[in-house]
């Protein structure tokens, strides 16, 4: 980290010029643009202001311990300390390989031993408690208000799963859902929504989410009936889970405390982040990856990020073989084939790798053999990441990882989680430093948003969290229309960190003719819409859903999409709109990838080259719509000409539709 400027003050609790009144504080973004007031009276709370409009008026803050403690009532400031700091964080595989990390800090610091850090940047403002207590406690309830003034409208993830009546039956929930849209008194009171969210406030755009989020349990939100407040609800501390869920590879939670979190030591706790801006400004947002903890690998060389040729999806469907495809050998080293003819770094071999339901992950299906098949990916420089369900990782998680890596695997992807309780968020830090030990990459599943995780431990290079691709495979449009999902997506769970969406589909349907089939699937929307994905979409490990043979068919198209990074210097959101259209920019050395999608809404976009620091004599090669795309989703046209940066790229998105570009001196096939 190369720091700019960093410095701090310890302020007396006497009346000065940075205090509103007495106990009272406020705290300015390094622009100005965005204040916080925190008033320290018989209940903490806070405020905050956007270019002078208040965007959440007065809004408690707590939390509550089991000795009957409140932490926010008649809190005694023993001292505020302020820091501004400009740094630069690294982000080696991130959209970005240096982050800037710029604000003006406030620590309040109380008698008994907690304090709340607030930090204003100019894209948002964060807070956190932390403690310095050395004996145990538990924390009963966080109280985490924000009340907004004005009846705004609310774009959220209910929880898809459990009971109205009874709240805690939501938090054993997949984190995959699609966006309702309504005002905030219109939600649902009975219905947790999971994190990210946002609020349009008049025209400023307030996104809330956390991060930090280790060894404690996920925020949820909801609306009481009628107001115009979001309010906060943890998953309680389990006691005793068992076996169960999906093919019994789950851990179920069966009985739970009377408290969420167990605590033992002095710690901080997860930051609550309110992001606020322009749409495109919350999509360029980074407050998630720089407000969590910095790495804890001092070595990341080993970790090697990049694409997967992928089986699940497109359920084995190779043809023109003389095996029958399936959970075997042949098809595996069919799978690595292809992957080392297009130069993609990875093969996963999901569910079906190992014996039974995958109950025991040292028991290997005998159809297969495992070393055959690590072998020959060494031998084409592919590597091999193994699909675990949850239980089975945890329950025997050092002698799967040594066990694995000695043989060659290069990773894990973990599947079905599907809680967030602290136990929960405290196995996956766990699991990747033991991972990392053993030099294992980690794709999460089944799992809440990043939150941090994957600055702390860079293994883990991608999180599901994502109501993604692989629902069309069964789902009508009429109940989840995923090209809308799409245009929200950037704008929502992606500020949190990195998708496994697990875009590429090379059927594509306008939507008249989409139909969900699981055994050989399509995507709605335009094939130019699905290769935008690629840089609309940030994922250090992301899949090619498709099979080899479909990518075979369309090789112009499997060119482009070996090509695209995945891991980059620099992101540009240029253009968007939350639920209707975006447009990202992602710089690689000297070459630009830019995408662009639409909803089910036909538009021309113009886009602003000049704002691309773009080479003298640079080639752009442009996959766009075809002139029939709004009939045949397959349709595309691809060009390549000379790139005047002062003239704005005008193209044309059909219904469901997209460009994608690739901007450099070579052509996007002599870059690979």
């Amino acid at each position: 980290m190369k720091a700019i400027h960093f410095c701090v003050l310890a302020v007396s609790l006497l009346p000065a010029a940075h205090s509103v009144a007495a106990r009272q504080y406020q705290i300015a973004s390094p622009s100005g643009k965005i204040t916080a007031n925190i008033d320290c009276g018989e209940s903490m709370s806070y405020s905050v202001n956007y270019d002078g409009k208040e965007i959440l008026s007065s809004s408690p803050i707590s939390m509550k311990l089991s000795d009957g403690t409140v932490w926010g009532e008649n809190a005694k400031v023993s001292k505020a300390v302020r820091e501004s700091r400009a740094t630069t964080v690294e982000s080696p595989f991130s959209q970005a390989s240096h982050i800037t990390d710029c604000y003006n800090g406030l620590t309040l610091r109380m008698k008994d031993g907690w304090s709340v850090e607030f930090r204003a940047y100019d894209d948002g403002i964060s807070y956190r408690f932390a403690s310095s207590r050395q004996t145990p406690y538990e924390i009963v309830a966080e109280q985490a208000d924000f009340n907004f003034p004005g009846d705004y409208t609310a774009t959220v993830p209910y929880v898809r799963t459990g009971s109205d009546d009874d709240m805690q039956s939501q938090f054993f929930n997949s984190f995959e859902n699609y966006y309702t849209v309504k005002k905030l008194s219109e939600l649902n009171p009975r219905r947790l929504a999971f994190l990210p969210l946002s609020v349009d406030a008049d025209g400023v755009t307030v996104a809330i989410t956390e991060t930090d989020l280790n060894d404690y349990p996920g925020l949820y939100l909801y609306n009481p009936e009628g107001s115009c407040s979001l309010k906060s609800k943890h998953a309680p501390y389990p006691t005793k889970t068992v076996d169960g869920g999906y093919n019994n590879i789950q851990s179920v939670v069966a009985e739970t405390a009377d408290y969420i979190a167990n605590v033992d030591r002095p710690r901080s706790f997860p930051w609550r982040i309110i992001m606020l801006g322009s749409d495109t400004d919350i999509a360029s947002c980074n407050l998630s990856y720089i407000l969590a903890e910095p790495s804890r690998i001092a070595d990341i060389s080993w970790i090697k990020p990049g694409k997967v040729a992928w089986e699940w999806w497109n359920d084995y469907n190779i043809t023109g073989v003389d095996f029958e495809a399936g959970h075997n050998t042949p098809t595996y080293k069919h799978y690595i084939d292809f992957a080392s003819e297009n130069n993609i770094e990875y093969v996963i071999l999901d569910d079906g790798w190992a014996a039974g339901k995958g109950e025991d992950l040292l028991v290997l299906n005998p159809d297969i053999d495992l070393k055959e098949i690590i072998t020959y990916a060494d031998g084409k420089d592919v590597g091999i990441i193994l699909w675990a369900g949850f239980r089975a990782f945890e329950r025997d998680l050092e002698n799967v990882c040594r066990h694995y890596s000695e043989m060659g695997v290069k990773g894990f992807k973990v599947d079905f989680e599907d809680r967030d309780d602290q136990l929960m968020t405290a196995f996956n830090h766990h699991a990747a430093e033991v991972a990392a030990k053993y030099h294992l990459i980690l794709d999460l599943h089944g799992v809440y948003k990043p939150a941090g995780i994957n600055r702390t431990w860079p293994n883990v290079l991608n999180n599901e969290g994502v109501n993604g691709l692989e629902n069309m495979k069964w789902t009508e449009l009429d109940r989840f229309d995923i090209i809308q999902y799409n245009t929200e997506l950037p704008f929502l769970r992606q500020v949190s960190g990195p998708v496994d969406y697990t875009q590429g589909a090379m059927v594509n349907a306008p939507r008249h003719n989409f139909r969900p089939i699981n055994s050989q699937p399509m995507s709605p929307g335009t094939r130019a819409h699905q290769l935008a994905l690629y840089m609309v979409l940030y994922s250090p490990l992301n899949m090619l859903c498709d099979s080899p043979t479909n990518y075979r068919k369309e090789q112009e198209c499997t060119d482009f999409i070996a090509a695209i990074p995945t891991v980059w210097d620099e992101t540009i959101v240029l253009d968007g709109k939350l639920g209707e259209y975006i447009v990202t920019a992602r710089r690689k050395g000297d070459d630009w990838y830019i995408g662009g999608i639409t909803n089910w809404t036909p538009r021309e976009l113009t886009v602003d080259l000049a704002r691309l620091n773009i080479p003298q004599g640079a080639t752009m090669t442009l996959f766009s719509d075809g002139t029939n795309a709004h009939r045949n989703g397959n349709d595309y046209c691809r060009t390549t000409a000379m790139v005047d940066p002062s003239v704005p790229l005008t193209v044309r998105l059909a219904p469901g539709g997209g460009f994608a570009a690739h901007i450099g001196e070579t052509s996007f096939a002599d870059n690979r």
